[in-house]
């Protein structure tokens, strides 16, 4: 609901009582409970008073003189929706209902904010007409941004010459060039690339073909398209990715940019053949929004001092660990955004080269000419580098070239694919490493995920009994019950001032969820990290080939915060919610 100014709220009860909505003495009755549990009246006043968020931004405009729009069972015009881009009306909740004049006529959440009016004004550089509209309403609105980019592709598909869709001769290469498919094409990657997916799926099914979107880590259904549309949108991306169009048996990678919003988006393209046709996954690796700050992805505290004495280290492996799209190779980036200056030569080696940075020697990786990540840090030991970068350990012979680079005084940044921090030295010892030989060279060990960011203002609530559980049973060990004591560990944690209730009720948050929209309430994502420096003691199990469950004992016992305490701590600080990271760590609450 829009924001009110406090000398607004008796006003708004007083229009509660007027229309019935709500009795005084229910009103005084949530007050009192308001004041009692901490949380917001009005939020109260939907729950247990009845009234519909609705009724209150109905009143609520009344009240603040701007005009009120019901846009519930609104259907908005999808020329109209391309007015305003679908990221700026997320950003802002602002959605376009039309023109007046010369002015933009659009709705707001958050209509009274004259500041953020003017804001965006600017933004769109158009004068704006204002009204106000409830969450649901807005949200209403946001979901037909993505039924409008389905009906955009399947009206531009349906413009074929009836000549082209009824002649089952027609060439491939004909069709291919064809400007619907191209321009139906566009319109999904552009639609991806404004949403921040990272990631297209094109899935071939029986009498169908499925488009899918990977947006904050979970796929969304975009659009279903006729099965006919296959052949010529596939063959479209291969001819963009340099691929062979006649070649159907086995798989085929590549790679072509785009540009939208005058930014350039690098798009990797992996083709496998499948029951049903062939099946298309696009990477779209947009390096303009990404922070490579530490703090910004979500270190803080005792992980950031332990991963910065790691890079202190003039020589050694420090490895990252995690599964595909958890953020690996960014947090690598970030680690040579701390330590580069012109006073040492840093060398990478990646597949492929994701963020090209100023002042890094960076290659790319091109297994059919004979650059393999083992051949080519071969190749980057001879020329004399301080850092080395190797964008994934994969195989036995990398892995022994990293560990003689960081013997012969390297510093070497690396990848491998375990569940933990701790798994990435027993990983090593499959890779037929000696023990001696990890236990002196790995100085720094990280593992990694990512959760969904809560959108927007977080609201917060009491825990449940179920979920003060989870909460004790995950961080309680760290923390002590003496209160100054607690408040210690925390901000040595690096949490800051968090919430704590106490052992039965801890405050936890959520975004602004609906059921019309139940993943409206996330937006971006945020890494949970458990970092770890090998120790003597660690050393002396790794020699012992321990297993990795006796190496996270170990780590922790020294002081380590596991993945999932990192995503309880963060959960009550307000930066994500408790669901969020029971998703992305249940195998470890197991």
């Amino acid at each position: 609901m829009s924001v009110l100014i406090a000398d607004s709220q008796k006003q708004l009860e007083q229009l509660l009582v007027s229309d019935n909505l709500i009795t005084k003495e229910k009103i005084d009755e949530l007050h009192i409970k308001s004041k009692k549990t901490g949380e917001p009246f009005l939020s109260l006043v939907i729950k247990e008073g009845g009234v519909s968020n609705e009724d209150l931004t109905r009143l609520s405009s009344a009240i603040s003189k701007v005009p009120y729009v019901n846009l519930l069972n609104a259907k908005i015009n999808g020329k109209i929706l391309d007015l305003l881009p679908l990221e700026v009306a997320e950003r802002y909740m602002a959605v376009p209902l039309g023109e007046m004049d010369t002015k933009l006529v659009v709705a707001m959440l958050d209509a009274n904010n004259v500041q953020a009016v003017d804001f965006l004004a600017n933004r769109i550089g158009r004068q704006l007409s204002v009204y106000m509209a409830s969450q649901e309403g807005i949200e209403n609105v946001l979901k037909q941004y993505q039924l409008n980019v389905a009906v955009d592709v399947k009206a531009t598909l349906g413009s074929k010459s009836e000549e082209q869709k009824n002649s089952k001769n027609t060439d491939i290469q004909t069709l291919v060039q064809d400007s619907p498919i191209s321009k139906a094409l566009t319109t999904i990657m552009e639609f991806a690339a404004r949403s921040g997916a990272s990631d297209i799926h094109i899935e071939p099914l029986e009498k169908e073909l499925k488009i899918r979107c990977r947006i904050d880590g979970i796929l969304k259904e975009i659009m279903k398209l006729p099965k006919s549309t296959e052949p010529p949108l596939i063959s479209r991306i291969k001819i963009l990715s340099n691929l062979k169009i006649d070649e159907h048996r086995i798989p085929q990678d590549g790679q072509f940019t785009v540009v939208v919003d005058r930014k350039a988006i690098d798009l990797r393209i992996a083709i496998s053949p499948v029951v049903w046709g062939e099946q298309v996954v696009i990477r779209l690796l947009d390096k303009s929004g990404t922070s490579l700050k530490l703090e910004d992805m979500g270190y803080s505290g005792r992980a950031l001092r332990t991963i910065r004495k790691g890079i202190q280290n003039p020589n050694g492996m420090i490895l990252t660990s995690g599964p595909t799209g958890s953020g690996k190779s960014t947090s690598l980036y970030a680690l040579i955004q701390e330590i580069k200056s012109d006073g040492i030569n840093i060398v990478t080696l990646e597949d492929p080269v994701e963020y090209k940075m100023d002042g890094i020697n960076q290659i790319q990786v091109n297994p059919e000419v004979g650059l393999t990540f083992a051949s080519g840090l071969r190749s980057i030991l001879r020329q004399d580098p301080d850092v080395v970068m190797v964008g994934e350990i994969r195989d036995k012979e990398t892995a022994a070239l990293a560990v003689q680079a960081a013997l012969t005084g390297h510093l070497v940044l690396s990848t491998l694919h375990t569940n933990s921090a701790a798994g990435i030295l027993p990983r090593l010892l499959d890779m037929e490493v000696e023990p001696f030989l990890i236990a002196s060279t790995v100085r720094t060990v990280i593992g990694q995920r990512l959760v969904r960011r809560i959108s927007g203002e977080p609201e917060g609530y009491q825990s449940t009994g179920i979920e003060s559980d989870v909460i004790n049973q995950s961080v309680g060990e760290l923390l002590p019950k003496d209160e100054s004591e607690k408040k210690k560990v925390i901000e040595d944690l690096g949490y800051g001032d968090l919430p704590l209730g106490g052992q039965k009720a801890y405050t936890l948050f959520k975004g602004a969820a609906t059921k019309n929209n139940p993943n409206g309430e996330y937006k971006g994502r945020l890494g949970l990290y458990e970092v770890f420096n090998v120790t003597e003691e660690i050393q002396d199990l790794i020699i012992k080939r321990a297993t990795s469950a006796e190496i996270q004992r170990k780590a922790q016992e020294q002081g380590m915060v596991t993945m999932r305490q990192d995503g309880v701590f963060k959960a009550l600080s307000g930066r994500t919610t408790l669901s969020e990271v029971n998703r992305v760590s249940a195998e470890e609450s197991a």
